[in-house]
C-alpha cells in the first residue's frame, strides 16, 4: 500500500473516532496523525471528490464522514486515493508488455483476496478496535 493509502485510512479513522462532534480541522487530524499537512490536504480532498466526506472553509471548518462509519469500507477509502487496487497494476503491466515471466494471474489473484478483506473492514469496526487496544479494562486482570 502507498503511504497515500496508509494516510487516507489514518485520516478517516481519526474522522470516524469524533463521529457526532463538530468539523474537525486539518491541522488536528495531520498532528495526531503525524501527516504533512499539505499532503493530507491532497488526500482529503480525494476522499472529498468521491463522496465520502463533507467540508466547510473557514474558521469553524473541517471535514467529516459523509457517512457513517458502518458504511464506509476501508476498500471505499483505497479505492478514492488509488484507484482500482493500483499496487498490483505493475505485475498486469509486467506480463502485458512481454516480460518473459507472466505474473498477471497471480497479480489478479492477489488483488481479488485483498478486495475481499478491505471491503468487509468498516471504519467502524476499526474505530471500535481502536478503542479496544486503547482501554484501560484490557489490561485488567
Amino acid at each position: 500500500m502507498s503511504a497515500k493509502g496508509e494516510y487516507a485510512i489514518r485520516a478517516m479513522l481519526d474522522l470516524a473516532m469524533r463521529r457526532g462532534r463538530d468539523l474537525v480541522p486539518i491541522q488536528e487530524i495531520a498532528a495526531r496523525q503525524s501527516i504533512p499537512a499539505r499532503y493530507l490536504e491532497q488526500v482529503l480532498l480525494s476522499l472529498k471528490r468521491a463522496g465520502l466526506l463533507v467540508s466547510r472553509r473557514g474558521a469553524a471548518g473541517g471535514y467529516q464522514l459523509a457517512r457513517g462509519p458502518e458504511e464506509i469500507t476501508v476498500g471505499d477509502v483505497l479505492r478514492a486515493v488509488e484507484g482500482r487496487w493500483a499496487p498490483f497494476g505493475a505485475g498486469e503491466a509486467a506480463g502485458r508488455n512481454g516480460d518473459r515471466h507472466d505474473l498477471t494471474a497471480l497479480w489478479a489473484e492477489v488483488a481479488d483476496a485483498v478486495e475481499r478483506v478491505v471491503d468487509r473492514w468498516t471504519l467502524e469496526e476499526l474505530a471500535e478496535r481502536a478503542d479496544d487496544r486503547r482501554s484501560p479494562a484490557r489490561y485488567q486482570i
